[in-house]
């Protein structure tokens, strides 16, 4: 009975916390602490402090300890289950929809007036790159980067993930 209880308690922050993690944390507070009473206030505000300060999204990192707190490991995997799975089956649905769509003139009314949206936003995120990167760096790393990243991509076909490894490599001992 325990595990359908820690389901529960996850799942109905899934389904009614659109937005994600930060907007179902008050749900799983409702549900944690005030409804099933595994934990005080404050020992919530420890867990979300930790799931704050690892990477990850906070909702199964929160999911994960709370339901191992609460039901050992098969606690946990039922936790993480709860949490993830609302999104899991919006996805699948969607997913179907979209296949069903595709080829279709609304489908592909759709994605040539997303393409520039996407666009957009991906412009706004390398500025903001450039920007973080010029202040927190300075212009000549910055420089530095942005030119060995562009000619290993292009000219010497580097994988990008080699790339990456390259800038990590270059922060660390350089930076």
């Amino acid at each position: 009975m325990i595990y359908l209880k820690i389901f529960l308690a996850f799942f109905i922050p899934g389904v009614l916390g659109y937005g994600g993690g930060p907007a179902s944390i008050p749900l799983v507070e409702q549900e944690v602490v005030q409804n099933y009473e595994w934990m005080t206030s404050q020992e919530f505000a420890e867990v979300l402090a930790l799931g704050n300060a690892l990477p990850g999204p906070i909702a199964t990192k929160m999911a994960g300890f709370i339901g191992f707190e609460v039901g050992g490991v098969v606690g946990a995997i039922v936790a993480v289950t709860a949490t993830v799975l609302p999104s899991l089956l919006l996805m699948v649905f969607l997913a179907g929809l979209l296949y069903k769509l595709k080829g279709t003139k609304k489908f592909d009314t759709l994605t040539t007036l997303i393409r520039p949206v996407i666009a957009i936003l991906l412009g706004v995120i390398a500025f903001d790159f450039f920007s973080n990167s010029y202040i927190d760096s300075g212009v000549v790393h910055t420089i530095i980067l942005s030119v060995a990243s562009l000619l290993m991509l292009t000219k010497f076909k580097v994988h990008p993930a080699l790339v990456i490894i390259f800038g990590l490599v270059y922060g660390a001992l350089l930076l």
